[in-house]
């Protein structure tokens, strides 16, 4: 059936040697919650790879959903988004948007760390697995 409403926030957990994703949906009043380590190389990319996994997850998870609100506490991932652009992450910036387009709505917000704590525990999480 389908969601008129999910919310949708994620983030990344960069160390040394390894970056891990958290993500975090909120539908019917209900959470769902999704970790796993990713292969970026630095925090920029990890973002933008946890921003890619939550639209897959919601893809395959919550694919009627109407109007979807993404979260992220990534300046550069939510103002590529706005512009449409980014010299550094054209491919992850043009996946993105094509996921954007499985869903009739998508709005994008960037939000300060502390109101992201839900996706950064699980991405620190899955860092430490």
């Amino acid at each position: 059936r389908a969601q008129s409403m999910v919310k949708l926030y994620t983030d990344a957990a960069t160390n040394q040697t390894h970056s891990a994703a958290g993500i975090l949906v909120i539908a019917d009043q209900k959470q769902y919650q999704f970790k796993q380590k990713i292969t970026a190389s630095n925090n920029h990319q990890a973002e933008f790879e946890a921003a890619i996994l939550g639209f897959e997850y919601l893809s395959r998870n919550f694919p009627n959903a109407q109007n979807v609100f993404f979260h992220s506490d990534s300046k550069i991932v939510i103002d590529s988004l706005d512009k449409r652009y980014s010299k550094s992450f054209a491919p992850e910036l043009a996946k993105l948007l094509t996921l954007h387009e499985k869903f009739p709505l998508v709005i994008d917000q960037w939000i300060p760390d502390k109101q992201n704590t839900g996706a950064h525990s699980l991405a620190l999480q899955a860092l430490k697995a």
